[in-house]
């Protein structure tokens, strides 16, 4: 591996243990040459392929993302090629990343609106032209690469930490790094809130197919985990792990980037922002969070602020009944607090002869100014619906 790319940072984090009041690393997987801990799978996977077969042409793989990029970038290391199949909707960022990784090695072929159709095309096409599938996780190959993020945690550390904790997608880095620290660390597996095929199927006893998933987490949001990592992971505890609301993660990635200048995908943010979860188990100890990735389109930013505001109380919507007469929007105005700004004020409709509803965002330093400030309109009269937490209508009018 170590010809391929230098092993990536363990690096202790003052700003986290502080707040923590423990001693918190971070093994930053958003500094691999691909910005994620895939390309280490990919690398042993195809590696030993290469060893058994060392004519074969012709890799496969399905991925929307970090998976593709890490295929694309050891295709072109090994010098073979390979055909990788995303789904019509991958954002065009991950798509010209691909494609600089793999450069002329590599074959990009778009189909599917779902991944789902994206893999069942990858499949049937590795079946008609004799190539080899890379899965993303569920592969034994896969796993092991994975593990190697445990080698060099254990080294760089010059133990093993008393307590790491994991992101969870298909399982594969989870049943690397488990498999080989073993069962004397304390281990905490986030997933997804939107995704979380992990606790799905500890609790079934066996991998299931979630019903519904939150893409926002796209590298971790898994409908089902694979069978080969659950096989691992069988025996872990769910009271272990911890399911992260996706609202929530966009507190952290905001955090991480402004305090500390580390910019991470959603899925890269999952381990640091569990550790509000453990904070009592964590006290005093000696902890690895895996920073999983840090493929962000800054295109997304605007929308992950968004949430974070809304999630930490500091932003709200709500549709006001502002009466039709001359000085009754100066009225509400006055209402506002000192810290209250206006964000968004939309006239939606005339309800009424004598109302109107107003759609209106208001953005405050202190989530508590909301309680003063809704206090103000309900003695001044004024009719209110708060919508921030109604997702139908947030979709549609926000």
């Amino acid at each position: 591996m170590r010809e391929v790319f230098p092993e990536t940072p363990l690096q202790r984090n003052a700003h986290l243990s502080e707040r923590f009041q423990a001693d918190i690393w971070l093994k930053r997987e958003d500094l691999s040459p691909v910005r994620s801990y895939k390309i280490r799978g990919a690398l042993n996977a195809m590696r030993k392929v290469l060893a058994e077969d060392p004519d074969k042409a012709l890799f496969v793989c399905a991925s929307a993302g970090n998976h593709a990029q890490g295929v694309a970038f050891m295709c072109r290391h090994f010098g073979v090629k390979g055909v990788i199949f995303m789904p019509v909707t991958t954002p065009q960022q991950k798509i010209v990343k691909t494609r600089i990784f793999g450069g002329d090695n590599i074959e990009i072929r778009l189909t599917g609106d779902y991944f789902d159709d994206t893999l069942a095309s990858a499949q049937q096409f590795c079946a008609s032209e004799g190539a080899h599938f890379l899965s993303p996780f569920d592969d034994n190959d896969v796993i092991e690469g994975q593990a190697t993020v445990a080698v060099e945690i254990a080294r760089q550390l010059g133990r093993e930490p008393d307590h790491i904790l994991l992101p969870v997608g298909g399982g594969g880095l989870s049943a690397g790094v488990r498999s080989y620290l073993g069962r004397d660390v304390r281990y905490t597996f986030v997933e997804p809130l939107g995704g979380a095929s992990l606790q799905a199927a500890l609790k079934a006893g066996k991998p299931v197919t979630l019903d519904k998933i939150n893409t926002f987490v796209d590298g971790a949001a898994v409908a089902c985990i694979g069978r080969k990592t659950f096989e691992r992971l069988k025996d872990v505890s769910v009271a272990d792990v911890v399911l992260a609301p996706e609202d929530r993660i966009c507190t952290t990635i905001i955090e991480m980037l402004n305090v500390e200048g580390i910019v991470l995908e959603p899925a890269g943010a999952l381990a640091i922002d569990a550790l509000t979860d453990v904070a009592e188990a964590i006290r005093g100890k000696t902890v690895v969070c895996l920073t999983s990735g840090g493929n962000f389109d800054f295109e997304r930013l605007p929308e992950v602020k968004e949430r974070a505001l809304r999630y930490s109380g500091v932003k709200k919507y709500f549709i006001l009944r502002l009466p039709q007469r001359p000085g009754a929007l100066k009225e509400f105005l006055n209402i506002l607090g000192p810290e209250d700004d206006i964000a968004r004020f939309e006239y939606l409709k005339k309800s009424a002869r004598n109302f109107g509803s107003v759609l209106i965002g208001i953005e405050t330093r202190e989530a508590a100014n909301f309680t003063a400030l809704f206090d103000r309109l309900a003695q001044a009269g004024f009719v209110y619906r708060d919508i921030t937490g109604d997702e139908t209508l947030s979709e549609f009018l926000i």
